[in-house]
């Protein structure tokens, strides 16, 4: 309530500003996903289930921004999520559907997703205009300019960006297409974080780092207060070019996540079947690296591919249990068949573990979202398909399919596919 009388208070003094000064942006999404039987010799408490499931995800956020002054901007949004993943989102690394995380109510749920302060100094070079987007207020941009986020927000806003494969709203629907696979991005169960980030442009290159709060436990809502005991850093490095004309963005990343994980190696020294969390202690770390590229190859397509990995010593903690993935794939929009604001895209990725973390789930170890019992390894390969109709200005239709060999890495089981239905009103 007192959020909701601050925000009615300070809407006269909004609507008295230029436009550009503030934004009202909203969206709605809902997922239908289903798969049928597959094969599948036995299973465990963490696996897909072999029988055909349909499950439906439902998300719908309010955003909103604010310019007070020159450089300063606030954003606020606020969002709820209602619906499920098949499996309650266990059994594949690459989760299927983007809207879902592993919450344990599928009842709808309000929350504040992004309470964000964004100061931008500018450092001159040449202005350039960008437009009105949610979370991004319209007007003139240096070419050269440092900026600052802090707050609540997703570390995806600002790291791994990709114009091709990064909104599961949108775009591609499985969770190692919007982002860097083997990144266990800092997040509580819906996906956001606490913490700060600094971005510095200089014409075509950029850097940025980023120190975000850990999850008290492996994929919880409670995030630890102290970003001295636990924290997510990320470093990126990217370069903006033009190849023939056309944009196109080359990324690296370096992340250390610092948390009180358990180790897989030392659970294998204990009871039987191993518990990771048994070994937990302060001070864990988990390291790696990501790839992200991206190219534009006409006006009308594009092509992206990343490449990541994770030492995969520690237990997964709050993305994912990926230690390394590599995917590619095309962005095509519809002109040549007379549909120009309809996309489709075609993609692959091919996740793997750590030799310590497949001998975990071989032992018969459970993680948050995978653990059949046992385990004959075998990378898990995800193919997606997607076609997105536009249907009038606001509201997109998507057909999605994907077809996954070796689900939670398990060549005794699958392969298997899903489809979806999306339907996304974007205002």
């Amino acid at each position: 309530m007192k959020l909701l009388f601050a925000l009615c208070c300070a809407l006269p003094a909004l609507l008295a500003q230029e436009p550009g000064a503030w934004q009202v942006h909203g969206q709605a999404t809902t997922v239908t996903q289903t798969h049928g039987a597959f094969p599948s010799p036995y299973q465990g408490p963490d696996s897909l289930r072999p029988v055909r499931e349909e499950a439906t995800s439902f998300t719908t956020t309010l955003m909103t921004g604010w310019r007070p002054l020159g450089g300063t901007e606030l954003y606020l949004d606020l969002e709820g999520a209602a619906g499920k993943g098949v499996s309650s989102v266990l059994g594949m690394a690459g989760a299927p559907n983007g809207e879902t995380y592993r919450v344990g109510n599928p009842g709808f749920r309000a929350s504040v997703a992004r309470v964000l302060v964004r100061q931008t100094f500018d450092l001159g070079g040449e202005a350039r205009k960008v437009e009105d987007d949610a979370h991004q207020l319209a007007g003139p941009r240096s070419a050269r300019r440092l900026v600052v986020h802090a707050g609540k927000f997703s570390v995806m806003d600002v790291f791994d960006a990709n114009a091709y494969a990064h909104d599961p709203r949108t775009q591609f629907l499985n969770w190692t297409l919007m982002g860097h696979g083997a990144w266990d991005y800092p997040a509580d169960t819906r996906g956001y974080t606490w913490g700060a980030a600094a971005e510095l442009y200089w014409d075509d290159w950029a850097a940025r780092w980023g120190r975000f709060a850990e999850p008290r436990e492996a994929n919880q809502l409670e995030m630890d207060p102290s970003l001295v005991r636990a924290h997510g850093d990320a470093l990126e490095m990217e370069h903006d070019h033009s190849l023939g004309g056309l944009p196109g963005a080359l990324r690296v990343m370096a992340f250390r996540n610092t948390a009180r994980m358990g180790n897989y190696r030392e659970s294998l020294a204990g009871a039987v079947p191993p518990d990771i969390t048994s070994t937990r202690a302060d001070g864990r770390t988990k390291s790696g690296w990501g790839l992200n590229a991206e190219q534009a190859v006409t006006p009308e397509a594009g092509l992206f591919a990343r490449w990541s990995w994770s030492d995969g010593r520690t237990e997964s903690w709050a993305f994912t249990e990926v230690d390394r993935s590599v995917s590619a794939g095309l962005s095509l929009r519809g002109a040549a068949w007379g549909r120009p604001q309809d996309r489709l895209g075609l993609a692959f990725v091919q996740n793997g573990l750590s030799a310590d973390h497949r001998d975990y789930l071989a032992a018969g170890g459970l993680g948050f979202l995978l653990g059949d019992g046992r385990l004959t390894y075998g990378p898990e390969r995800i193919a997606e398909a997607t076609y997105a109709l536009a249907v009038g200005r606001y509201l997109t239709a998507s057909l999605d399919v994907q077809r996954c060999w070796n689900p939670g890495y398990n060549e005794d089981r699958g392969p298997v596919t899903l489809w979806a239905l999306r339907l996304h009103l974007g205002i």
